[in-house]
């Protein structure tokens, strides 16, 4: 297939950024063409960059030709909400010829980024948060999605999660392609999410439904641990300030939760567990205990919760401070034995559904926990 003719400067895609089932999700009919790129050093900004596998290098580059007027209209917002830009001029050969084509900088060669690895882990991921930018392009500038990224590239690992399911030996195992879209529109593009579906979905006598409205928060996916001491059988709650509470009308909207936070992108739930207990309390875990994995508000949310148990040394200090200060975290951390953890429950001053859920498995397993501590 011939290059058409070309009424934009090409855009010369490669690496992780030219993964063709990326490509071909995001652009039915993606008709880029095979090119090379002489060795050269291709920059990038000192920065850490939002994909994995995005660095500062040189080498021999391969990748995709791309000169289709709305591809390249679509796949430039697209590099420069990564951060990626601007473009630079490139000589690219393709089908013998060398064209003047425009490169967004990365990584150039696929030695060095693990093209195998890092399709089986984060392909879908960069297709589905590419679909998000552009679903709000003529919304959001290119230049505003810096602070949104991480909420996008979160929300987008949750997707790729979600295909798998739990089982379904009680509930119907009909599958969601049997729902039909009228159509879906974001009614809210903030850091959060929020969409409305209009749509059609079977009912258990076999019939459709009639049409209905129906918005969702999209949420990412969390992980939440409850640091547990089995030698001391102490554990540690962190107390912050929480917008639910407070929206709410509570006139003490601070919270005692577990330690919890969104896994990013790429994340495994339980590396998002190590990863916050040192972020909030400061804790290297010497093990995990999965307690659950739920969703939290299925009526209107997507958010899913992993819970674990966090095995580790607890210090003698009963209050501490924790969060990071570049998230504006204001987190205070305590340190009480299990009898006042379950008076905590006892009182309803334990009003988070997490810690409740965490503390009442910690008393059935308690037992064991401690005897093979």
């Amino acid at each position: 297939m011939g290059l058409a003719p070309v009424v934009v400067t090409p855009l010369f895609l490669y690496g992780p950024l030219a993964d063709i089932h990326v490509l071909q999700g995001v652009f039915p009919g993606f008709g880029g063409v095979e090119a090379r790129a002489g060795e050269r050093l291709i920059t990038c900004q000192d920065v850490p960059l939002p994909l994995a596998g995005l660095i500062r290098g040189a080498g021999a580059v391969e990748g995709y030709l791309v000169d289709h007027p709305e591809t390249v209209a679509d796949l430039t917002f697209v590099l420069n909400a990564l951060g990626l830009g601007p473009a630079e001029p490139l000589s690219v050969e393709c089908q013998g010829a060398s064209y003047a084509a425009q490169v967004f900088p990365g990584q150039p060669g696929p030695l060095l980024w693990g093209a195998t690895a890092w399709r089986a882990r984060h392909a879908l991921i960069l297709r589905y948060a590419i679909e998000e930018i552009l679903s709000l392009k003529g919304r959001v500038a290119p230049q505003d999605f810096a602070h949104r990224l991480p909420m996008i590239l979160s929300r987008a690992g949750a997707r790729e999660a979600a295909a798998i399911s739990a089982p379904t030996d009680l509930r119907a195992a009909t599958e969601a392609d049997k729902v039909e879209i009228v159509a879906c529109d974001i009614t809210h593009a903030g850091f959060f999410l929020s969409r409305r579906y209009t749509l059609r979905h079977p009912r258990f006598d076999g019939t459709l439904s009639d049409t209905l409205s129906r918005e969702v928060f999209v949420a990412t996916d969390a992980a939440l641990v409850l640091p547990y001491d089995p030698v001391r059988d102490r554990v540690l709650l962190v107390e912050q300030f929480r917008m639910g509470p407070f929206g709410r009308g509570d006139p003490h909207p601070w919270m005692l939760e577990p330690v919890a936070g969104r896994i990013d992108g790429g994340e495994s739930p339980e590396e998002a567990a190590h990863r916050e207990c040192l972020e909030e309390a400061g804790l290297t875990l010497r093990g995990l205990e999965k307690i659950s994995q739920h969703y939290c508000t299925p009526g209107y949310s997507t958010e899913l919760f992993h819970i674990f148990l966090g095995i580790c040394d607890l210090p003698e200090t009963e209050q501490g401070r924790g969060g990071l200060a570049t998230e504006h975290e204001d987190i205070r951390t305590h340190v009480i034995d299990f009898a006042r953890a379950m008076a905590l429950v006892q009182s309803g001053e334990a009003n988070n559904g997490p810690l409740i859920l965490s503390l009442l498995w910690l008393e059935r397993e308690r037992a064991r926990l401690r005897a093979s501590a």
